[in-house]
């Protein structure tokens, strides 16, 4: 089985890339691939751009990653309440490559953010709009107040309870 997890953002300091890194790591036996959307940058969709540039080799470089993949894992930061720029851009991309973007796979959603809210806004927002491209979400989960929950040095959940919740939602891949 290969997953392909990333976090939906291109900060080179992103919380949300390390959640899913951890989550992905307790997949044992599993071949996981941890992307960084930074390797994906593409130019500010528009159709113009689009009629200009066609479709870029990036956008078809993530679709298939994606394609490669038997489940995918993905953490989602939040800016101002909704998805980053950066993720909304490449999607919106490779959405017109491939509208079912998520080639009917099973997805865990994952988000987290500094404070209490957890991401919560943008969490609920891919939870209802990945199924119309493609994603059969299988759980998702908020880790609130990142900083109070994961201890970035060791790379894992502070606390054994929200360990056991990050540990129980990502295992939903292999069923």
């Amino acid at each position: 089985m290969k997953v392909i997890a990333f976090a939906a953002s291109n900060s080179s300091s992103s919380i949300n890339k390390q959640l899913v890194t951890y989550a992905a790591s307790q997949l044992e036996g599993i071949n996981v691939e941890v992307l960084d959307l930074n390797d994906f940058e593409l130019p500010l969709f528009s159709q113009d751009k689009e009629n200009e540039l066609g479709q870029p080799a990036f956008a078809h470089a993530f679709l298939k990653k994606v394609q490669s993949a038997d489940a995918l894992l993905i953490s989602f930061a939040e800016h101002n309440g909704s998805y980053t720029a950066a993720y909304k851009n490449l999607f919106d991309w490779v959405s017109r490559i491939e509208p079912k973007v998520y080639q009917d796979k099973p997805v865990v959603l994952l988000s987290t953010s500094p404070g209490p809210g957890g991401a919560k806004n943008v969490l609920a927002a891919a939870e209802a709009s990945m199924p119309f491209f493609g994603a059969e979400v299988k759980a998702t989960l908020s880790v609130p107040s990142f900083y109070e929950n994961f201890d970035a040095e060791n790379g894992g959940i502070i606390h054994p309870h929200l360990n056991d919740k990050v540990v129980t939602t990502v295992q939903l891949l292999q069923q």
